[in-house]
């Protein structure tokens, strides 16, 4: 049976920038512009009539900015949306700020077939446009802090032992869930212990990540570097392109081994070097993504008697790392995102005795 192609929006104000996107994504049969959007309020009114599998959107745009166009899309017709911009090299924080609002990757804007790298940009622009248009994207997440509701347990709980370090991985949706747990998590008069983040996210974006993150909190954020201490307070984010994993003596450990699973840095390194280091003093969070990058770590934190707490269904961009994690029985808990950090917390402070 044939498969009907991916309807795709266009959102460029440039008009010769959208027609060179509208020919990049016109030479794979498996994609179909169905409409053209010159502003962020075309590209809402568009979205809406057409209902396409996914929009391309700008950010400088008349009217409306992509950056508003993207909220309301994800609050009135949820679409995945993709920015691509010239923005993503030059202003990193607006393109951070694009995946707060709700788009699933940014992407550099192809320069035109005079570029030598213009055939690999076009491969990767269609590749991830592809890849974005199987999420089932949700409305922009509610606040659950005024209603909360008891946690889920889905495996016994281990006995209670005060947390020493606190590892996180996230992929698709992951930026803007890390930003929102770290926005809760900086006001406390003692800090709590060292935090390290596997995002799976594009080359270039490392530090800008960091510094993004950094706006949210009291907590000093910074990309790992091979041998520093791990220190209360402090939040150490996978370097480009390398793994982070902690060492016997707790340093932070990056490397250049080979991506496990295709990725690099990847969930599972980190997982599994803080379950040896830390065992029972581990403590582990698996947000919104796609794939099941982190499993494989997970099983092994959890056998080490480390805990597992892992996003739900509801507040994930992407069900497929927290999905299989909890499929497997290896989450001690289930949250949405708005309760994560307040359970954090009440585990993470001294004294406290959390069962």
């Amino acid at each position: 049976m044939k498969t009907e192609p991916l309807r795709i929006l266009v959102a460029e104000d440039s008009p010769t920038a959208r027609r060179l996107l509208v020919e990049i994504l016109r030479t794979d049969p498996a994609l179909a512009v169905v409409g053209e959007a010159k502003d962020g309020l075309e590209a809402v009114d568009l979205c809406q009539r057409l209902q396409p599998a996914l929009v391309t959107m700008d950010i400088q745009m008349p009217r409306m900015d992509g950056l508003d166009a993207t909220r309301r899309i994800m609050t009135e017709v949820p679409t995945p949306v993709v920015v691509v911009s010239t923005l993503v090299e030059r202003d990193i924080q607006t393109s951070m700020a694009a995946l707060r609002a709700g788009a699933l990757a940014v992407l550099q804007k192809p320069v035109g077939p005079e570029s030598p790298d213009f055939e690999a940009d076009s491969r990767r622009l269609r590749d991830t446009l592809k890849a974005m248009a199987q999420v089932k994207v949700v409305r922009r997440w509610p606040d659950r802090a005024a209603t909360p509701t008891p946690h889920q347990e889905t495996t016994p709980t281990p006995a209670f032992r005060a947390p020493a370090v606190l590892a996180m991985a996230a992929s698709t949706g992951g930026p803007a869930a890390l930003y929102r747990i770290l926005s809760d998590l900086g006001g406390q008069a003692t800090p709590p212990p060292p935090i390290l983040l596997v995002q799976h996210i594009a080359l270039g974006f490392g530090n800008g990540l960091a510094t993004w993150l950094g706006t949210a909190t009291k907590l000093r954020v910074k990309v790992a570097e091979d041998g520093e201490p791990l220190t209360p307070g402090t939040v150490y984010l996978a370097p480009d392109d390398k793994h982070l994993g902690v060492t016997q003596d707790h340093r932070a450990q990056v490397s250049g081994a080979a991506p496990i699973q295709g990725f690099r840095p990847s969930a599972n390194w980190l997982f599994r070097s803080v379950a040896r280091a830390y065992g029972q003093t581990a403590l582990a969070v698996v947000l919104t993504g796609m794939g099941q990058d982190g499993l494989d770590g997970i099983r092994d934190l959890h056998q080490a008697g480390g805990r597992v707490i892992a996003q739900d269904e509801a507040t994930s961009v992407v069900y497929g790392m927290p999905a299989v994690v909890v499929g497997a029985n290896l989450a001690h808990e289930v949250l949405p995102l708005g309760q994560i950090a307040r359970r954090l917390l009440a585990l993470l402070q001294p004294g406290v005795r959390t069962p």
